[in-house]
């Protein structure tokens, strides 16, 4: 694990409402260079508000998100611009552009040529266009999927699809690299192969902020885990710490993981979260993560 402590990313005082609702209240959080970071917390904690906060595509009500020692313009494309890639939990490729097209979209922030160099199509312009294809392809190289640059992205697998996506981030060189669910609907052999790229994006020197409800691979992979609940953060530790913290505990693993949570483990956080779900049908959440 990294002992390296020069922050990429800190949060003070985050705090996003809408209207009467707060769905992230003061929050202060902080990422450093070659860390991965898990956030985790039951469902509506606001885990998502607040990285659409880190992103740009929330204005927060209240607080800063700095990048490198600056302040983030709450724009999404100046946040990719200044460093910052993300994935969704709902995969967002273009189905109907190829592969290598689709990496190739994450080329854009970093690409000087302008309108004019693109119409005309000068020497300029072909220079970029054929360094961007070979940044393209060593990505693709990366991910494992270089032998299908020219297929449909909607044809591959849906663990291909969320490779793509990580590769599309990846295209636009950041220093920290987001991703939301990205184990989300994968089988154990998908899960353990995301799990090999997550390290192996870090090992590039990109640090790594994810959501995920897969507590081993949260576990597994985190320098340090943060726990949101009710839009606050609880703790924050090593996963050690987290796990035994008792009131991490109540508010959403049911009990202590010891080891690697097993099927009974699972059962009991399903029923423990089915529990807490089932009288909210009358009430109003601020999201659905």
């Amino acid at each position: 694990m990294s002992t390296m402590t020069t922050p990429v990313l800190e949060a003070r005082n985050v705090t996003m409402r809408f209207g009467g609702l707060t769905a992230v209240r003061s929050v202060d959080f902080t990422v450093n260079s070659g860390e991965i970071v898990g956030l985790i917390g039951p469902n509506g904690a606001g885990k998502t508000t607040f990285f659409n906060c880190l992103t740009g595509l929330y204005v927060p009500t209240e607080g800063t998100v700095s990048y490198k020692g600056t302040v983030l313009p709450p724009k999404p494309h100046l946040v990719t611009q200044a460093g910052i890639a993300r994935t969704f939990q709902n995969i967002r490729l273009f189905a109907n552009m190829t592969v290598l097209e689709n990496v190739l979209v994450g080329r854009h922030t970093r690409t000087k040529e302008g309108l004019w160099s693109a119409l005309l199509r000068g020497p300029g312009f072909k220079k970029a266009e054929k360094a961007s294809e070979e940044r393209a392809m060593e990505l693709l190289e990366f991910i494992g999927l270089a032998h299908k640059r020219d297929h449909l992205a909607r044809n591959l697998p849906y663990g291909e699809q969320r490779k793509l996506e990580i590769a599309r981030a990846m295209a636009s060189e950041p220093g920290l690299l987001l991703l939301d669910e990205p184990t989300a609907g994968m089988n154990p052999q998908e899960t353990r192969a995301t799990e090999e790229l997550v390290f192996a994006i870090r090992d590039k020197g990109i640090a790594v902020l994810l959501i995920e409800h897969d507590m081993r691979f949260v576990f597994n992979l985190s320098d340090r885990v943060a726990v949101l609940v009710q839009g606050e953060k609880l703790v924050e530790g090593t996963s050690e710490v987290v796990q035994a913290d008792e009131r991490v505990i109540a508010a959403y693993l049911g009990e202590p993981f010891e080891g690697e949570p097993g099927e009974a483990e699972a059962a009991e956080v399903a029923a423990a979260e089915a529990e807490a779900a089932a009288p909210s049908t009358t009430s109003t959440k601020g999201e659905g993560q």
